[in-house]
């Protein structure tokens, strides 16, 4: 049984989804894990990481329209605005949605399906620094 941990980072986009898979297959190929599981984990309280479809990017957009309409900065219901009218909403994203992944390996990589991709969705309307932990457990 192989155990590997790699800490990495990307620099957000504004109110963006960035497509992160590639090196995230690259981490995982690195990793030298065969079969078994990759988790991944996200640092912070206002981006997070979801799976959707990597073909159109439409699909990215109209995401992000929906989460505008869904939690809208400056809603007058939120009294945490500590740093600014996207904090609340920023967090309210990330709790809507997922700071940690679990995916298969298989063959030394994510088993992903066809149209999937891996992103990091930035909720803050500044694009930043955001840290990923990568940990992977299977066979060599």
């Amino acid at each position: 049984m192989r155990q590997v941990s790699k800490k990495l980072v990307f620099d957000s986009r504004p109110r963006a989804l960035l497509d992160i898979t590639d090196p995230i297959q690259r981490a995982v190929a690195d990793g030298g894990v065969h079969q078994g599981v990759a988790h991944l984990f996200v640092h912070h309280t206002s981006a997070s990481l979801v799976i959707g479809e990597n073909a159109d990017p439409t699909v990215l957009a109209d995401l992000e329209r929906f989460f505008q309409r869904l939690v809208p900065d400056g809603d007058p219901v939120f009294e945490h605005v500590a740093e600014g009218p996207d904090d609340m909403p920023a967090h309210v994203r990330s709790v809507l949605t997922q700071t940690s992944l679990t995916l298969p390996i298989a063959h030394g990589r994510c088993d992903l399906g066809t149209w999937q991709g891996v992103f990091l969705w930035e909720h803050r309307q500044l694009g930043q620094s955001r840290r990923v932990t990568l940990s992977l457990l299977g066979e060599s």
